[in-house]
């Protein structure tokens, strides 16, 4: 938990002088999603509020705004959870993200779209695999697809997806090999911004839609194996 409290108190700059649990949540939901906090990490309150300097009430408020976007769970007389999702709950992940990520690609204007982000996104995995850093590879996964959905300059499917790719890190915490996972999506992203890059929306979408079967397909196996062995635990944060 230390490092996540460094983390968090480098993060506190971020509050300014308008301190809410709203800008509380974002930054914890951020963290989340790039993977500080595992599925079934207790969040401690003093630790947590300390390192970000807010009050006790105000964290409560930013835990309960996260548990109704299914990040954390309250247990009673133990305290707040990172969520440890379910089979179903990846399947309704994967479900989401096809349909809104296949929709953006298919309603896109016309070009030329503005694809920076996507670049980035792409380079950013290249380099994390060339460190061998398999856990930012997955986060820069994340950022494409993030910055896929942001193309539709739509705030309201950005706010939908942000709580969406969040629960999604907490599915590839499950994976015991990320290479495995990550490193053909590498390629794969690469391919989807190629095909942008030629306004070829339908082979985007193509290329989108396999995307997304196979990854679900490789997550839920993993996923139900680890589950059923057990391996979810809680851990004191």
């Amino acid at each position: 938990m230390a490092e996540q409290l460094t983390g968090l108190a480098d993060d506190r700059a971020l509050l300014g002088r308008t301190s809410t649990a709203e800008r509380v949540s974002d930054i914890l939901r951020s963290r989340i999603a790039d993977g500080f906090f595992p599925p079934g990490t207790r969040l401690s309150e003093d630790a947590i509020g300390g390192a970000l300097g807010v009050s006790r009430n105000t964290l409560r408020e930013a835990f309960r705004l996260l548990t109704h976007e299914r990040l954390l769970v309250h247990e009673l007389n133990r305290g707040v959870f990172v969520r440890v999702l379910t089979v179903e709950d990846v399947e309704d992940i994967y479900r989401t993200r096809a349909l809104v990520e296949c929709a953006v690609v298919r309603g896109l204007g016309e070009p030329p779209y503005a694809l920076e982000r996507l670049r980035a996104a792409v380079t950013e995995g290249q380099v994390a695999a060339v460190e061998n850093d398999w856990k930012a590879v997955g986060t820069a996964n994340i950022h494409f697809h993030r910055d896929l959905v942001a193309l539709a300059g739509s705030d309201r499917t950005n706010e939908l997806m942000r709580s969406v790719f969040a629960e999604l890190r907490l599915a590839f915490h499950m994976v015991d090999d990320p290479r495995k996972l990550h490193e053909p999506y590498l390629m794969r992203n690469r391919q989807i911004l190629q095909a942008l890059e030629a306004d070829d929306r339908r082979e985007a979408e193509r290329l989108l839609e396999t995307y997304l079967q196979d990854s679900l397909e490789r997550v839920v196996e993993v996923y139900r194996r680890r589950v059923g062995e057990g391996a979810a635990g809680t851990t004191e944060g």
